[in-house]
């Protein structure tokens, strides 16, 4: 094989880890968002409940508030009844005195279908936040790990970096130039294996004399179809 092409190959290694790390990095703040996001909804499963309990209990203080009302105007009706002496006045002051408590009997039964509510809404509400506490628990500990994991493809990204600038050194620059090129605009690999005198990255046959000049090794060979740098696959 032909020095250089040892080398391109080696640099090739370097250059496809750092993309892959590169596109891991990427992938972290998309990770904590949707980590985030999750610990957001969480909260906002438990605030709602909250935010559901705290209004059965202002409508439930009301209609204590409106029975309060009506057993007062009761109260006040049966001092007037036995105060009269007259009949239809007595007869009309017991409606409205009949009147008043089945609204007090419906505002009642209202108000225990609003207590038997704000039961379940407790129980759902403990549920939930022992549902929250845990997803956060966990959650936090994801957020740990993806920093721990920032910070350690960072440390081999500079690692690979530095390596790959040390190799690039000993490439000639036209060779090395070429190379990013293909490298850039292939998207896979810019040196490739030929096997049976196919190239791996086209897929396409050579001609017999470019297959042949791979195999001397004398020289640095591209494909006629992609571009890309050839060596002979052993």
């Amino acid at each position: 094989m032909h020095p250089e092409l040892e080398q391109l190959l080696v640099l090739q290694d370097r250059q496809q880890k750092i993309r892959q790390i590169e596109n891991e990095v990427r992938t972290l703040p998309l990770q904590r968002k949707s980590l985030e996001g999750q610990l957001a909804a969480s909260a906002a499963a438990v605030e709602a409940l909250k935010q559901q309990a705290r209004h059965v209990e202002v409508d439930r203080k009301k209609l204590e508030l409106d029975v309060g009302t009506r057993q007062e105007s009761v109260s006040r009706l049966k001092t007037q009844q036995y105060q009269t002496r007259k009949n239809d006045e007595f007869q009309a002051l017991g409606h409205e005195i009949e009147r008043y408590e089945n609204e007090i009997r419906k505002i009642e039964d209202d108000e225990l279908e609003l207590m038997d509510q704000a039961d379940k809404l407790k129980l759902q509400l403990a549920a939930e936040e022992k549902k929250a506490a845990t997803a956060k628990d966990s959650i936090s500990r994801q957020l740990i790990d993806l920093d721990e994991k920032s910070k350690t493809l960072e440390s081999r990204l500079q690692g690979l970096s530095k390596e790959r600038a040390e190799l690039a050194t000993r490439i000639e620059e036209d060779l090395l130039n070429r190379f990013d090129r293909l490298f850039k605009s292939k998207g896979d690999a810019a040196v490739v294996a030929l096997e049976h005198e196919v190239c791996t990255g086209c897929h396409m046959k050579v001609t017999t004399a470019t297959a042949m000049r791979v195999k001397a090794g004398k020289e640095i060979v591209s494909c006629e179809q992609c571009g890309r740098i050839l060596y002979e696959a052993t």
